[in-house]
């Protein structure tokens, strides 16, 4: 069943159990629950008097503003850190106390589930945070944005554009001038050999 206020996601069982998802504070959940179970009392069915609510999981996301270098956490804390590139893209770091799973990405967004209150969260937060801040990625390029990239690209456009026109038109100058002085080269040279000649028989 779905609700639109608040919003949120029900799956109910025959056993008469109820799992809420979707929602984004334990108020709404708890209350996603009442609308539920007033519903199925609305259609036949007798819910319990006693509503045993209770959150199982919450999942929280953060970026921290940097990229991290994950092989570098996943070497120094082996005993709670797990990271397979070839089958994961992030670095899985286990917390004891509290009981929490963080997912690390490399460009810095971190994932945090397990947790039952929101408190863990923050906890778990500020625990990791400066294992991240000492293998925080040193002296990395800033990616452009759409605008500068398209300026550079049509920059490179128009300078290929440019040194292509350029080329051409010289080849074609070489190619009339450089035949036409081959040419009078020739027909000079022709008429100095004449010359030569009408001067040997005149001796």
């Amino acid at each position: 069943m779905r609700l639109r206020e608040p919003r949120a996601t029900a799956l109910v069982f025959a056993s008469g159990k109820l799992v809420i998802t979707g929602t984004k504070s334990s108020h709404n959940s708890s209350l996603a629950t009442k609308k539920i179970a007033y519903i199925l009392e609305r259609v036949g069915f007798q819910p319990s008097s006693y509503i045993n609510f209770k959150v199982q999981n919450i999942v929280g996301t953060v970026d921290v503003g940097y990229p991290i270098r994950l092989e570098g956490v996943a070497f120094a804390h082996p005993t709670f850190s797990s990271y397979e590139p070839e089958l994961f893209p992030g670095l899985i770091y286990r917390l004891v106390q509290p009981r929490v799973v963080l997912l690390v990405f490399v460009s810095g967004k971190v994932v945090i589930t397990g947790a039952k209150t929101e408190d863990q969260l923050v906890e778990g937060l500020k625990k990791v945070y400066p294992v991240l801040l000492e293998f925080r990625k040193a002296n990395v390029a800033s990616l452009p944005t759409m605008e500068e990239a398209a300026t550079a690209a049509a920059a490179t456009a128009s300078a290929k554009n440019a040194a292509a026109s350029a080329s051409s038109g010289r080849g074609r100058g070489k190619g009339k001038r450089g035949g036409k002085g081959r040419a009078i080269r020739t027909r000079r040279g022709k008429d100095l050999n004449n010359a030569a000649q009408n001067s040997s028989l005149d001796v």
